[in-house]
């Protein structure tokens, strides 16, 4: 079951409402007693439904959540849509340029703190939550992919999990590497990231970025699990078909 309502963030948009989604699993109508882990998702539009997707196309996380009966909530918010281009600040830890766009302010911080003392309590409040550092991820793509990194490293104390599908490394790849240097990482901590093999070619040193931060998470310990995807590409089909692998890296218990 998803249920979708609308919220606002103030400091970034004002009054204009977003949507927000949560997924429950079947069992949580007819088990009271149980409570879950909860995986937080970025562009929240595109996860479930086709018909809210910004390209006609979303993740499938409900369907996959249904036929693998896997036992978790999924919380997710859409992103500032505007045409300003809002979602590149929103969801981008540090300043950066862009040759198509033009410079941005990195506004990561604030939208995770609205994360963390906003819409996490919330969910927190109001559904059967296991709410502990443990039991509570982070997952995204693209921007959003960068954005989860950078949630497990900066608040590593409150997410131990974190998907990472064709994060934007590019966006600042020695600022990056400078957090993942300097995170003290809390035991468990576990990052799956991946790339599609056709988008490496899209950015310059892509692949020796990549290859960078993964090298560097398992020199700070990070339980990590890496992946070049033959024939992936930068798009929510691709990110579909990765379901199962990051869920395993987020379930995998020792």
């Amino acid at each position: 079951m998803v249920k979708k309502w609308e919220i606002t963030i103030p400091q970034f948009t004002g009054n204009e409402p977003r949507r927000a989604y949560i997924y429950l699993p079947e069992s949580y109508e007819w088990d009271p007693e149980r409570r879950y882990p909860v995986l937080y998702m970025f562009d929240g539009h595109n996860v479930f439904f086709d018909w809210d997707a910004t390209y006609g196309k979303c993740w499938g996380m409900k369907e996959y959540m249904d036929q693998s009966k896997t036992q978790m909530i999924v919380a997710a918010v859409e992103c500032n849509r505007g045409a300003d281009n809002g979602r590149l600040s929103e969801y981008s830890p540090f300043d950066f340029s862009d040759a198509n766009y033009g410079k941005f302010k990195g506004r990561g911080r604030e939208t995770m703190e609205w994360f963390v003392r906003e819409f996490k309590p919330y969910i927190d409040r109001n559904y059967r939550t296991i709410p502990d550092r443990e039991h509570t991820y982070i997952a995204g793509s693209s921007m959003g992919g960068l954005m989860s990194l950078y949630a497990v490293s900066a608040f590593n104390e409150v997410f131990s999990k974190a998907v990472s599908l064709s994060p934007s490394i590019w966006t600042a790849p020695g600022k990056i590497a400078k957090m993942i240097r300097e995170t003290n990482y809390g035991p468990e901590t576990a990052v799956y990231l991946d790339y599609g093999s056709e988008e490496l070619g899209y950015r310059e040193k892509a692949s020796e970025q990549f290859a960078k931060v993964t090298g560097l998470l398992i020199k700070k310990g990070v339980f990590v699990s890496s992946r070049i995807i033959p024939g992936g590409t930068h798009s929510e089909a691709s990110w579909e078909r990765q379901i199962p692998f990051f869920m395993e890296a987020l379930n995998y218990q020792r």
